[in-house]
């Protein structure tokens, strides 16, 4: 998440906001509360009536290493009362960071019996863990299933887009938002191996468009197709990107770029609905859940950008297909072409 990456780690101040606005309207609002023993006292007593008020989500951080896991225990317990007395329906997310440290051969083992214990401490509140490390994919993750469960009427977005995909032949439809690249929702009518394949894809695009603003091009499209596949990714609404992926020996190019400008209008509709719900969302974040996302954003990026190859490489790998005959990156263009329009989109009425 861009804006949140630019926060300083906590330093002498307990608490610090920030607002970060997603998908134009929904407006998210990051307590950041430090995690030294010095703070929490205070954020059960004197702060108690301004932290957990309104609380849509808490998102608390376990530290892997940590040499005082009773502690830590005890001050997530205090948390989860707070929060069931004064937001009784916030989320409450759990991170068990800096996973890398753990051996590769033991690191579920590791992260599922800690996992169990968080869940047998939360009070019988219901609880989903993550396993994080900023050396990989993880903490995007992390990130984009907290922002997908406040995204409103999601459910109804992704029945849309598996009419979409059907429309399209595509075996899987992405859609990110603009400015951070998190999946909001997606249809995957065929099944895929790789669970990380979208924060993958989403450092990819956001390494490329730096590339292009370096240059100074501005990034609008791409498709990056091999002998058996093509992926599609386009600017779709004003606050969201698309990315139709299709298979097989013969690829309609032209028609999926179509049906993506012709899709435009009705899915701007659908996302202006679904973001009439309540506006500013606060989301709790003790301990070191920004430093550790922002640690994520300056870490190495998966694969380099700077030339075309690369990127196609990249995909490719992420997408699961043999190299083949990799076309250059392109920008998309929808041809108006007569033996496409067979293949144009009609959704039905929102």
């Amino acid at each position: 998440m861009a804006r949140v990456s630019a926060i300083e780690p906590c330093r002498a101040v307990d608490v610090q906001q920030s607002s970060i606005r997603f998908l134009g309207n929904l407006v998210l609002s990051l307590w950041d509360c430090g995690g030294q023993d010095a703070f929490y006292e205070s954020y059960f007593d004197s702060q108690r009536g301004t932290i957990f008020p309104n609380v849509a989500v808490l998102i608390y951080v376990f530290d892997i290493e940590s040499p005082d896991l009773e502690k830590d225990f005890q001050y997530y317990e205090g948390c989860i009362d707070a929060l069931g007395q004064n937001s009784p329906d916030s989320r409450i997310f759990c991170l068990v960071h800096k996973m890398d440290i753990a051996p590769p051969e033991s690191r579920q083992a590791v992260f599922e019996e800690r996992a169990a214990v968080i869940r047998n401490r939360s009070r019988g509140r219901k609880v989903e863990c993550f396993a994080t490390s900023i050396w990989d994919e993880t903490l995007y993750k992390a990130w984009s299933s907290i922002v997908y469960s406040l995204i409103p009427n999601v459910s109804r977005l992704e029945k849309h887009l598996g009419e979409f995909a059907d429309v399209c032949s595509a075996d899987e439809v992405v859609v990110f938002e603009r400015a951070t690249f998190l999946v909001i929702a997606h249809t995957s009518p065929r099944e895929h191996e790789d669970e990380h394949r979208f924060e993958k894809i989403s450092n990819i695009v956001k390494q490329f468009k730096l590339t292009c603003s370096k240059c100074g091009a501005q990034f609008q499209a791409m498709s990056v197709g091999g002998h058996d596949f093509v992926a599609f990714i386009d600017e779709f609404t004003t606050n969201t990107y698309v990315m139709v992926v299709t298979s097989g020996p013969h690829q309609r190019t032209e028609a999926v770029s179509l049906n993506i400008e012709i899709a435009r209008q009705h899915f701007e509709r659908l996302l202006a609905q679904a973001q009439q719900a309540p506006g500013a969302r606060e989301l709790m974040a003790p301990a070191q859940a920004v430093a550790a996302a922002a640690g994520n954003t300056a870490s190495g990026s998966l694969a380099s950008a700077n030339m075309p190859s690369s990127l196609d490489a990249a995909v490719t790998a992420t997408l699961g297909s043999s190299p083949g005959d990799l076309s250059a990156v392109k920008a998309a263009v929808a041809s108006e072409s007569d033996d496409v329009t067979s293949s144009s989109l009609s959704l039905d009425p929102l």
